[in-house]
């Protein structure tokens, strides 16, 4: 096979056609007219067509660094020439500094990792280690969240359309969401006492035995549609939950890696300490990577007897330390907060302008907008949403969604863009709401 027989390049229709045929129906893509990427380069995507794309979603939050940055692409070549593959049997180089780096960089007493291939496995390994440390088997997780895609993360996870195949794993209990605009208690932010954190307590008393594993959440909920809790929600919760025998599980998935702007771990933006975090996506920009990681005490409780193919694979852990360093090098926790900030301010101005968005939330390069079809009964509005996606598209750039009633804009470009980017963000979205 030559060079050129690798390198052609399929046309769009004809990958569409391979997609429906051969892959799984299940596989959903976004636009009516599926798009096809053929490379990127930074913040930009190109189709099959040629077609350039300002990627404002970043392959859900994982293209952190840029697309095609030269410091990743090189770590990853280099250790492939070197050794691509030895599985968790054998000790190497690229594991070993990545979970010294992965002590360093999360908060508290976090110490100790293991590695796995995606945010489905670092979740499971979370909640099973838990159960084992404990000595308790109900995990308290939140209605609106989204874990992954085994059967326990399945059960985890708060939103019916992601439960299939009779997700069902006992032990599991689902808490208020801390959702301010669809508050479940029906209070304004100004009488907020944070009924919902506070809730958990009855939820104990409840639903559960009365001793509990764990309370798994995101800081911000991802799929949820970037739900954002109030100030001292994880305070009040975490108080409850230790009270009952169970430790916090902080899912940084797609928080993580400065991403909310400032702090490496979103949670840090809640004055908390988790006995265990977890990573994915935006850790190794784009290449297959899961990290559990937790304190000494809880680590070690895990039987000596297990084990990961790909886990801890040193391709992927050169891949996620050239990540870092970027991230370290460039400050870019802090250019996700400035950059951040003025998306927000750009948002804002927006919602002024459309009354079809109800609500802009988030933090740092993390933002969302929800859209309503009154603003009084706040009853959701997802075409509005599809129509969006539709006219962002014809005007070079790409967006996502999210939340329970698919109508909620979910931005996370890289943790490299520039105000200019932004006002090209911003330009799209306002010719696309306009034509609403």
């Amino acid at each position: 096979m030559t060079a050129q027989n690798v390198t052609k390049q399929s046309s769009t229709d004809d990958l569409i056609a391979k997609q429906k045929e051969f892959i799984w129906p299940c596989v959903g893509t976004y636009y009516e007219h599926p798009l096809a990427l053929s490379h990127g380069e930074g913040m930009y995507v190109w189709d099959t067509e040629g077609t350039r794309y300002l990627d404002c979603f970043g392959g859900v939050l994982t293209t952190s660094v840029g697309h095609a940055r030269p410091e990743v692409v090189e770590a990853i070549s280099s250790q492939v020439a070197r050794v691509a593959h030895t599985s968790t049997l054998y000790i190497n180089q690229p594991q070993a500094e990545l979970a010294e780096k992965m002590a360093s960089i999360t908060p508290g007493n976090l110490k100790k990792s293991f590695f796995t291939n995606s945010g489905t496995e670092a979740d499971e390994t979370a909640m099973v280690l838990a159960r084992l440390c404990t000595g308790n088997t109900e995990i308290i997780a939140l209605r609106h969240a989204y874990h992954g895609r085994s059967v326990m993360n399945m059960t985890a996870t708060g939103h019916a359309p992601w439960k299939h195949g009779s997700s069902i794993v006992p032990g599991i209990v689902h808490a208020h969401a801390p959702y301010c605009y669809r508050c479940p208690f029906n209070l304004k932010p100004e009488t907020c006492a944070l009924e919902c954190a506070r809730d958990v307590e009855e939820l104990i008393q409840t639903a559960t035995t009365g001793r509990v594993a764990a309370f798994i959440a995101e800081p911000i909920m991802g799929v949820g549609g970037y739900i954002t809790p109030p100030k001292d929600y994880f305070k009040v919760v975490i108080e409850i939950v230790r009270r009952y025998g169970g430790i916090f599980i902080c899912d940084e998935v797609q928080t993580g890696w400065g991403r909310t702007g400032d702090r490496w771990c979103g949670i840090e933006h809640w004055e908390v300490e988790p006995e265990m975090m977890t990573f994915a996506k935006g850790m190794a920009n784009g290449s297959p990577i899961g990290c559990t990681t937790a304190i000494p005490e809880v680590a070690d409780k895990y039987p000596s007897l297990t084990f990961s193919t790909f886990g801890g694979n040193p391709v992927t852990c050169a891949a996620a330390l050239a990540t870092i360093r970027v991230i370290e090098e460039n400050d870019l926790p802090s250019n996700a907060r400035i950059t951040g900030d003025y998306l927000r301010e750009k948002l804002e101005e927006l919602k002024e302008r459309y009354t079809v968005i109800g609500d802009v939330r988030g933090m740092g390069l993390m933002q969302a907008i929800e859209c309503v079809k009154d603003r009084e009964t706040k009853e959701p509005d997802p075409q509005s949403v599809l129509r969006v996606f539709e006219e962002t598209r014809k005007r070079g750039v790409l967006i996502g969604k999210g939340g329970l009633y698919g109508n909620v804009i979910r931005l996370g470009p890289p943790l490299i863009a520039t105000k200019a980017n932004v006002d090209e963000l911003i330009t799209a979205l306002d010719g696309a709401f306009a034509t609403l």
